[in-house]
């Protein structure tokens, strides 16, 4: 059974950090990303990372946010530095599986940034 766990949402003031995290388990996994969803937007990728450690970041949090991914390949990191009001979303952690084609997700934690 495969399950996508995020962590560490929360409040923040403007120009504050937080980081998250996402453990997953149940396959053998490739690319990782986060992904977010603010009100009435639509979701929208934040940045991915692929199993030799190549990153994609969206134009938005470039120079901000820092992806990573642990040496097990089983938990990915987003460090978030700067942040904006507009940072505010919801957060989801998104897993793609190598076994199966499948994309698992997790089921999102919400950061909220303070002006």
């Amino acid at each position: 059974q495969v399950q996508v766990a995020e962590s560490g949402g929360g409040l923040v003031q403007a120009g504050g950090s937080l980081r998250l995290s996402c453990i997953v388990s149940g396959s053998i996994f490739g690319t990782m990303g986060w992904y977010r969803q603010a009100p009435g937007k639509q979701r929208e990728l934040v940045a991915v990372i692929t199993r030799d450690r190549g990153t994609v970041y969206a134009d938005a949090v470039k120079e901000r946010f820092t992806i990573s991914r642990d040496a097990t390949n089983n938990a990915i990191y987003l460090q978030m530095n700067s942040l904006k009001a507009e940072d505010t979303a919801v957060y989801y952690c998104a897993a793609i599986s190598v076994v199966v084609p499948e994309t698992y997700w997790g089921q999102g934690t919400q950061v909220t940034v303070s002006s």
